[in-house]
């Protein structure tokens, strides 16, 4: 069975995105885009939202940069009940139902699943018990009051085990966990 990674990249009080910050919070630097480009060069399926969907693909699907392409030729999956097929995004597919949809991948895929982005989806992957691996990706920023997006906002009580540290730049602290076996 595919393992699934589910990334989300935050600031140090808790948010996924905050007004005017910028891409990574603002602190980009050498080391986070060797990681990003180690993750993206990996084999895998991409699974997303629908709102992570369109902004990725009206960015990465023109895009020439190396990630970019990268991304465009990797296979993907967006959960949406709202979206229909035939998807715009090159090597996209849609998932209707989280549980059985990416549990069938899960059963199927020989590579890796890893989400970008979508909360909600990663939520709900969590509470489904689908999650093997919590990548947090912690940016030294508060961005008090001009925080939205609370990244665990709503989850349910669960218990997760540390499975590794990362720091990059110097500053970026990658904390790992699994889901606590009870």
């Amino acid at each position: 069975m595919a393992e699934l990674i589910a990334d989300l990249f935050v600031s140090i009080d808790g948010f996924a995105r905050g007004v005017e910050v910028g891409p990574y919070f603002g602190y980009g630097g050498d080391e986070l885009d060797a990681w990003i480009t180690r993750e993206v060069g990996r084999p895998q399926v991409l699974v997303m939202g629908r709102v992570t969907y369109e902004l990725m693909a009206g960015l990465s699907a023109t895009a020439t940069d190396t990630n970019s392409v990268r991304t465009n030729e990797t296979p993907k999956v967006v959960v949406s009940r709202t979206l229909h097929e035939p998807l715009d995004w090159q090597n996209t597919r849609l998932v209707r139902d989280l549980a059985d949809g990416i549990g069938a991948l899960k059963r199927e895929s020989d590579v890796p699943l890893r989400t970008i982005g979508s909360l909600s989806l990663v939520r709900g992957l969590v509470e489904l018990g689908l999650v093997d691996r919590l990548r947090v990706m912690v940016f030294p920023m508060m961005v008090g009051d001009d925080g939205r997006e609370l990244a665990f906002d709503g989850f349910a009580r669960g218990g997760f085990e540390l499975a590794g540290t990362e720091v990059l730049d110097s500053r970026i602290v990658l904390l790992e966990y699994r889901p606590a076996v009870r």
